[in-house]
C-alpha cells in the first residue's frame, strides 16, 4: 500500500506534457479540479473522463502506474460512499431500522467517487511530469504578484516545493521501517481495521525521528551553501512560455467554457 502513492513522485519522461510550462500545468490543473465540480450529470462526467485520458496519453507515463495511486485513497472513498448513502435524506430504496438508504444518496455517492478519482489522477499528472524545482520555480512565478503586500511568496514556494518532494522519501522510509519490523515478527495484515490501525502505531516514532534527521540534514546543506532566496536571486533556466504553452491555454479555454456551459444548461 506504502509503494502505490503516486503524488509527489516524478516519472521522467519525453512527453509534451514535460515539456510544457510548470505554470501552465499548475494553471490547467486548478481549471480540471474546478469543472469536476461544475459537472452534475453523465455526458460531463464523461467529457472530464475524455480530457484526463488525453491527458494521460500525453503524458507517456504508464498507466498503470498512474492508477495504482487510487489504491491508497480507496478507503477515503469507501468511506465518503458509505456517509453519503446512508446520512443523504431523500427518496429511500431500502430501510433497516435506522439505516436506510436514499436515491439521492447513491447518486451523491457516485458523484463523490468520481471527482475523488479524478482528483487524485489530475494531480498525479502534473507531480509525475514536472520536477521538484519546475513546480518550486512555476509556483513561485505565479504567486509573484503577492510579494507588493509582503507575502513571503519565494518561501511559501519552497516549504510547498520541499513538501511534495519528501512525501516519495517519507513512503520509501515508511516501507523500510516496516519490513525491518517485518523480519523481527511483527504483523501488520491481521485482525479487524482497528487492530491494523494499532499495528502501525510503532511506526511513528522511527518515522517522526527520521523525518526530523532528514530536515535538519537539508537545512544544514542549505545553510552551508550559502542558499538565501527572495529577491535578487536568479534561475539557471528562466522560464518562458512557447507555442505549445499557448496551444495548451487555448485547449484549456475551450474545456473550461465546456463545463461552464454544462454547468449552467444542466447538460
Amino acid at each position: 500500500m506504502i509503494r502505490e502513492i503516486t503524488i509527489g513522485q516524478y516519472y521522467p519522461a519525453d512527453s509534451r506534457l514535460h515539456r510544457l510550462d510548470p505554470r501552465t500545468k499548475f494553471i490547467g490543473t486548478l481549471l480540471f479540479i474546478v469543472s469536476i465540480f461544475l459537472f452534475h450529470s453523465i455526458p460531463g462526467y464523461a467529457l472530464a473522463a475524455l480530457f484526463l485520458a488525453a491527458m494521460i496519453r500525453l503524458s507517456k507515463v504508464p498507466v498503470k502506474f498512474i492508477f495504482k495511486g487510487l489504491k491508497a485513497v480507496f478507503m477515503i472513498m469507501l468511506f465518503t460512499a458509505v456517509f453519503n448513502i446512508l446520512l443523504t435524506p431523500g427518496t429511500v430504496l431500502w430501510q433497516w431500522k435506522f439505516l436506510r438508504v436514499t436515491r439521492e444518496g447513491l447518486v451523491l455517492a457516485g458523484q463523490m467517487a468520481v471527482r475523488l478519482v479524478f482528483l487524485v489522477v489530475g494531480s498525479s499528472i502534473m507531480t509525475l511530469t514536472t520536477s521538484p524545482n519546475q513546480l518550486t520555480n512555476g509556483l513561485e512565478r505565479l504567486l509573484r504578484p503577492l510579494n507588493r503586500i509582503h507575502i513571503p511568496v519565494h518561501e511559501i514556494s519552497m516549504m510547498m516545493s520541499i513538501a511534495l518532494r519528501f512525501i516519495p522519501i517519507l513512503l520509501e522510509e515508511t516501507d523500510k521501517i516496516m519490513k525491518a519490523q517485518i523480519a523481527r515478527g511483527a504483523d501488520f495484515e491481521k485482525g479487524n481495521i482497528l487492530q491494523k490501525a494499532k499495528n502501525m502505531v510503532p511506526l511513528l516514532v522511527p518515522l517522526f525521528i527520521s523525518a526530523f534527521r532528514r530536515a535538519n540534514d537539508l537545512a544544514m546543506a542549505m545553510e552551508a551553501r550559502c542558499y538565501h532566496g527572495g529577491e535578487n536571486r536568479t534561475q539557471m533556466k528562466p522560464l518562458q512560455y512557447h507555442r505549445h504553452d499557448r496551444i495548451a491555454f487555448l485547449i484549456l479555454l475551450v474545456y473550461f467554457a465546456a463545463a461552464l456551459l454544462s454547468r449552467i444548461y444542466g447538460i
